[in-house]
This record gives structure tokens, sequence and C-alpha cells, in this order.
């Protein structure tokens, strides 16, 4: 008797089919992964198992768990989430706000995550992001569930909360025989957790297979594409050599309340040099980013860029065109109410005394030069898929022709294509327009392939500085050492086309 079945599923919302003709099975114990582009219905596929599909949604075929059918917004199968199915979402959250921590898991489970048995006694919202998902996750499991679905359980974690996240999964697949349904943009989480492959395209299956199979020997077009994205190469692209200091950072200190972000924080930027900073969550890297782009003011120490001095808010304004901030989400970062030439054309403001027509080839440049047609400028963000969106941020970014671009997060919400297409952009674009980059990052592919140098950030202060190279070989503090020792291993197949 199979764990889970799927007989040819179909999904259809207002009429228009979302998933078509899905079948697979899972037998006890057994762990799956469903891999795909944002958009291609891996979601709804889990919402659907579920039996949590949207209201106007239509299901045919049949989904079964153990020979019973899954309904949708059926009481029987309710009964089963929770029990014997236990879930896990990239948004959600399954803590309930007005119980304490302890009152929904209990010391012990906050022991078996790895936290502090402390944070019983505090609720959901004095949690940080990371200990909330390793919370939730401890919830979907503490029922001890048949099977798990989790769809992108470690988005937007750090490299440490990530690991801690995958490795409690792993810990109950092994220990207790789970079966898994894991739906990740990471072909590394997919391979670490999962022995079987699905992969989606436009909500039809297009390949189904054991992983080495799937990812050693691709069949389909798309997955050789997805594999290959998941592959990055290291650039080989000329850039501007690296010059003297550009951004000098002397004794930041930033505390919100109680909290202090940045600590006393010393660093320096070079001309022409991409430098990553990482550290985990909280450790004052967006924070650090917005100070320097004016968006907010430190209480101690100073910023200085190309010879002015400034301590955030106060940026002067002769030199505001020359630094710009690309945010971490691209979905909130363009106002839907306006075309999209209308928000490119913003940072113009800076450029009063440009001629009309000057200004009017400098966008269509930029447009250009993150890979869009002209034609994008007349119409709205929700037009364009996450990928392209970020393509367009980071062409706002450059319309004042700035010499710091700034970027927090820039492939974080991205789906596995659209990262390898940005870190590519991103050196090409290093090449051609010769700005400077300071990255916040978890992520240590961009440290990897995007950065010439790696700074450390730990509690607000720089602990370590040095190449990638440096740091994967030699890293000095135990915090730099924790980071690299939770990435995860390469997709250890190579693809044979």
């Amino acid at each position: 008797m199979a764990l889970l079945k799927l007989e040819n599923v179909g999904v259809s919302i207002g009429g228009a089919s979302v998933l078509e003709a899905i079948s697979f099975t899972l037998g006890k114990g057994q762990r799956l992964g469903i891999i795909g582009e944002a958009g291609s219905g891996k979601s709804l596929l889990a919402l659907a198992i579920l039996g949590l599909l949207p209201r106007g949604a239509t299901l045919t075929g049949t989904i079964s768990f153990e020979d019973n059918a899954i309904v949708q917004s059926d009481a029987a199968t309710a009964a089963l989430r929770g029990k014997r199915i236990g879930a896990v979402f990239a948004d959600g959250d399954g803590l309930d706000p007005l119980l304490t921590v302890g009152a929904q898991l209990g010391e012990n489970g906050l022991q078996d995550v790895g936290l502090n048995p402390a944070l019983a006694k505090l609720y959901p919202r004095d949690l940080t992001k990371p200990q909330r998902r390793l919370i939730d996750t401890a919830l979907a499991l503490a029922q001890k569930p048949d099977l798990l679905v989790a769809d992108e359980p470690t988005a937007g974690l750090d490299l440490v909360a990530r690991r801690q996240v995958i490795d409690l999964i792993e810990r109950h697949c092994k220990e207790r025989g789970m079966g898994l349904v894991l739906i990740s943009h990471d072909l590394k989480i997919v391979t670490m957790l999962c022995s079987r492959i699905v992969v989606l395209r436009a909500g039809k299956l297009v390949e189904a297979g054991d992983k080495t199979e799937v990812f050693g020997h691709p069949k389909h077009e798309h997955t050789r594409a997805l594999v290959s994205a998941g592959r990055y190469r290291a650039r080989t692209l000329m850039r501007t050599p690296i010059g003297g200091t550009l951004l000098d950072m002397r004794g930041l200190v930033r505390r919100y309340r109680d909290v202090v972000a940045l600590d006393g924080l010393s660093l320096q930027v070079r001309t022409g040099e991409s430098l990553a900073l990482i550290g985990p969550a909280g450790a004052g890297k967006s924070t650090l980013l917005r100070t320097i782009a004016g968006l907010e003011r430190v209480q101690k120490g100073e910023i200085e860029f190309d010879h002015e001095i400034y301590h955030g808010t106060d940026l002067p304004i002769r030199i505001r065109r020359d630094i710009s901030f690309v945010a971490a989400n691209p979905l909130t970062a363009f106002n839907p109410a306006l075309t999209i030439g209308e928000s490119i054309a913003e940072p113009l403001r800076l450029e009063a005394l440009r001629a009309v027509e000057e200004l009017s080839t400098r966008i269509i440049e930029v447009i250009k030069a993150v890979g869009l047609a002209p034609d994008a400028l007349a119409r709205t963000p929700r037009d364009f898929t996450t990928g392209e969106l970020q393509r367009l941020a980071i062409a706002r970014a450059l319309m004042t022709r700035p010499r710091l671009v700034l970027l927090d997060e820039p492939v974080a919400s991205l789906d596995l294509s659209a990262r390898g297409e940005i870190l590519v952009l991103l050196n090409r674009l290093r090449a051609d327009f010769g700005v400077t980059f300071l990255i916040a990052t978890q992520d240590l592919d961009v440290m990897r392939i995007v950065a010439d140098r790696v700074a450390v950030i730990d509690r607000g202060k720089i602990i370590e500085t040095g190449t990638p190279a440096q740091l994967f070989e030699h890293a000095e503090q135990p915090l730099t050492q924790q980071l690299l020792a939770a990435a995860l291993p390469e997709v250890g197949i190579v693809p044979v086309f």
C-alpha cells in the first residue's frame, strides 16, 4: 500500500488549467523532491496534497493517503493534517501568537531543535526569523507524522539556521522512516534530502525518476536547463582595476532600544571591488547597507564617501546620485500603480540639469543592460516575473550612473534559473559600468562567484575579512568556520548531456 498516490491530478482556477495530469507514487519512508521554476505549480500541488486548495480551485483526478482519498476542505482530511501529515510552508507560521513557545512546543521540544529552553517563556513576536522557522518545523514534526510536506522550508534563512532545519528533517526521516515531499528551488537541498525527483514545468510533469538519473542524465531540456543553472560558474569577465578607498566606515554604532545592530563597526570598500558581507540573521548586514544609503542614521561613528563625511540620513545631496540601493524583495520594490518606465525614471530627480534626450537615452540603455526590451517601460510590475523585477530593480539602481551599488540579498527570493542569471548579470554590469558592489548575502555562491573580498559580520562587528579562497581554506574565527561548515554539498553528479 502506497503512503501517497496521485493519479492524473489536475487543478484549474477560474477555468484556467494550472496543473495537468500529475501522477506519482510515494512509498512509506521514501523522499520525493519537486523542482521547477517559479509558477510551475509546485506550491499548488503541495496544497492539493494537504487538502488546502484555495476557493475557486477545481481538482480532477485522485489523491490518496494510504488508500484514503484526500478531499479538499474535508473534515476527515483535516484530521490527517498535523497528525499523520505534517506541513511546513515558506511564508506560513504555525505558531499561535497568544501562547508562549513553551505552551506550544515545550522545553524538551526546544532542546530537540538545538534551541535554548529559555525561549519557552517568549511569545512568537519575540522570536527571530530563524528561531520561528525552526520552532515551526519542530511543531510540524511534534506529532511524529508519517508524511511531511515541506514547501521551501529554508527560504530566507541564514546558513546555520538552514542547515539546522535540514538536519532536523533528515533526522526524523531516518529515525522514524517518515516520508517526505520537499519543494525547493535549491538543488543542493533536494539532493541532500531526497532520493527521487519530480520536475514540473508550466503545471506539467516533464520528468521523474531517481535523483542520480534525473540530475546525472536528464532527459528533458527543461531539466537540463535547471541542472545547468544550479552549477554556477566562476566569473571570467574583465573588470575595472581595484583602486583606493571609496567608502570608509569608522566606529559605527546603531541601537534600537535594547538591541545593538552595529557595535563599533569599521570597514573599508575600495573603488571597483565587489565586497560580500556575510553573517547570521540579525548580525547587522541590512542595517549597515541602509545606513550607507542614507535610510538610517548611526548614533556614533562616521561614514566617509569620496571625502564627504556623513552619518546616514544626512547623506550629502552632492553624492546621493553616486550611491544606489537594491532591496532584498523585488516584489515590493515597485509601486504597482506606476509603469516600469515611471518607476525607473524616479532617480532622475537627482539629474534635473541633464537634457531630456540624454535621460531618455539612459533609460533605454539600462533596460537593455539588464537584458530586457524597451517595451517593458510601458508595462506594470504585475506583468513581470520575480527574476525580471530584480533585473528592473538593478536597472533603476544604475540610472544615476552610481559609483557604489548596495545590494541586500540580491538572489534570495529568486528561483534557480533566475539566481544564476542574476549572478552572471552582476558580473557583466561590473565590467560594463565599472561600479563598486557591497553585497549583503547569506549565499555562499554569491560570495564565491561575485565577490573579490568577504567581510564576516557578527553582532554588529566585522570579525574577519579575506578573499573567498582564503576564508574557504583558512577561516580563523569560529563563526566563519560555522557558516562555511553549514554549506550544503555541491550537486555531486556531473550532468551528461
